[in-house]
């Protein structure tokens, strides 16, 4: 993809209510108002794969301690947690780590151009956070079987992995490799529908991503702290 071509990964848009019932702006004009109310610490946002975390006992176990709001929504693309960011979930707070987690949803999209879309959601958190650390978590194979989306993903990846490192303070933490057998398949016990993960595969995802953010936050000095409350 050309530097003259707009990737349409990363062009902002909500999500159009198909349904009538105005579920999705309602759950983003939720999130605008915690960041009214909240001063979190650390700041997850994406899709199911966020949203769905705070079911499970990790998130009451792990990262509720850490002062920690979700923004997850389900189905959610690029595009849309762009979008999203762009209008009020970034505003009136000041977290010292976002963690993002999105990209399995743009189907209509190549790897190339997925990477982009999550590359310019980092590049404008750094932007408007810029006393803040972000955590881009990598994209989970998806499918019983080898398929071509999850070699999407897989490409997705490894283009994140070159990119990210030279973005500045950005950790990128990929867990895939944990969930593919010996023989390439998945297993339900990992995820229930093999995308969405159980609570064993959170807890695959959540000890070691547990770890890293208690590291960055520990890097963070006490005087920088006082300052970003």
């Amino acid at each position: 993809m050309s530097g003259e071509e707009q990737n349409p990964a990363a062009v902002p848009v909500p999500v159009q209510d198909v349904q009538g019932d105005g579920r999705w702006m309602s759950q983003h004009n939720r999130f605008v108002q915690e960041c009214k109310d909240a001063e979190p610490d650390v700041l997850f946002v994406g899709d199911s794969m966020i949203q769905l975390m705070q079911q499970y006992e990790v998130w009451r176990e792990l990262f509720s301690p850490l002062h920690a709001l979700n923004f997850g929504i389900g189905g959610d693309t690029t595009c849309n947690v762009f979008w999203r960011l762009q209008n009020g979930e970034l505003e009136n707070i000041r977290p010292r780590v976002v963690v993002l987690w999105v990209g399995t949803n743009n189907h209509e999209h190549n790897a190339e151009q997925v990477a982009g879309g999550i590359l310019t959601i980092t590049q404008y958190v750094r932007s408007c956070l810029p006393r803040s650390k972000v955590v881009v978590l990598g994209l989970l194979p998806r499918g019983e079987r080898s398929n071509p989306l999850r070699e999407k993903n897989a490409a997705v990846n490894n283009l994140l992995r070159s990119a990210l490192d030279r973005m500045g303070p950005v950790q990128f933490l990929d867990m895939s490799a944990a969930f593919l057998h010996s023989d390439g398949t998945v297993s339900v016990r990992d995820m229930f529908d093999y995308l969405h993960l159980t609570a064993g595969g959170y807890s695959t995802i959540a000890t070691p991503l547990h770890e890293l953010l208690l590291q960055l936050l520990d890097d963070i000095p006490q005087e920088r702290r006082a300052s970003l409350v």
